[in-house]
């Protein structure tokens, strides 16, 4: 049974960061490397807060460290906590208030690419004192379990607890194939006629299949889009499409270049309605930090 937090001596806060630490990196040397640590230093610090707790935090093995079930049960309830008080701290330390820390977000890889990348080097430029920390996720992770500050991805994907901020107009899905694909294997007049056709398949992370979905004036076609070959990048699909190999089904602003000069036509466009963009997420129960507030601002304040 744990001991009581007031009966724990006055660097557990510093042990409990170390713990964090190995929580997010799953090894000690990372966590070692992200406090400006030695590995012996972090794992004598888990150890004695392992003894203090009475409990184990980690199973360790010579190739890899996990949390057990208390230490998953410790990590939830510590991620927010500790984001306060270093936010806190920080606020107190800034005389002049400038955003400042670590702001770590997960995101897709097409969120990163069209959202964040071109704000990216004049974020850093006018706030120097943020450091962003992207991680690219294909899944749809639990931001708050996994001790992210912010989310993005389709609006649709959003858990409804969330508040969420759209970062990007509406989207698009369009079924594409070079013009000399279609010179030779004709063009798709309905979605049914893409089991005549050869797919560009994307896989989610999670192992399952992506199936193509249409609408037309309420009529839903759901298609397991047969072809030779699954990727797990879309713009990688892209690129496929354009060398002839098949029709990729992507978002339109993916394949936007190669419509506009020719190396890719669109099909099947009436049966493409448009879909709520993505949106930056964040939890409504925890602090949103300072340099989060201010990538939101960016993200959201019109062009000049």
């Amino acid at each position: 049974m744990m001991k009581s937090i007031h009966q724990s001596k006055g660097n557990d806060l510093s042990a409990f960061a170390a713990f964090l630490a190995v929580a997010a990196h799953r090894s000690f040397r990372g966590a070692a490397i992200n406090l400006d640590m030695t590995p012996s230093a972090i794992s004598h610090s888990i150890k004695a807060l392992e003894q203090r707790l009475n409990v184990r935090l980690f199973n360790r093995t010579t190739r890899s460290v996990s949390l057990t079930e208390a230490g998953e049960r410790l990590a939830i309830k510590l991620r927010p906590a500790m984001a306060s008080i270093e936010e806190a701290v920080r606020e107190l330390e800034g005389n002049d208030h400038a955003p400042s820390g670590t702001v770590r977000i997960n995101a897709s890889e097409g969120a990163i690419r069209f959202v964040l990348w071109p704000v990216l080097a004049r974020f850093l430029r006018e706030y120097p004192r943020v450091h962003l920390d992207i991680f690219s996720d294909g899944k749809l992770s639990d931001i708050v379990a996994d001790g992210f500050d912010a989310g993005i991805r389709l609006a649709e994907a959003v858990p409804k607890d969330m508040v969420a901020i759209p970062v990007m107009g509406e989207v698009r899905f369009a079924a594409v194939a070079s013009p000399e694909y279609f010179e030779q294997r004709g063009y798709p007049m309905v979605p049914q006629d893409l089991y005549d056709h050869h797919c560009i398949r994307f896989r989610f992370e999670s192992g399952a299949i992506y199936r193509w979905e249409f609408e037309r004036q309420g009529a839903v076609e759901r298609i397991n889009a047969p072809g030779p070959l699954t990727l797990t990048d879309q713009p990688l699909m892209v690129e496929a499409a354009i060398d002839g190999i098949g029709i990729a089904f992507v978002p339109d602003h993916l394949a936007a270049n190669a419509l506009k000069d020719g190396r890719l036509k669109r099909v099947l466009e009436e049966w493409c309605p448009a879909y709520p963009g993505l949106c930056l997420y964040y939890s409504a129960n925890r602090h949103v930090p300072s340099g989060l507030r201010a990538l939101i601002n960016m993200l959201t304040r019109p062009c000049a």
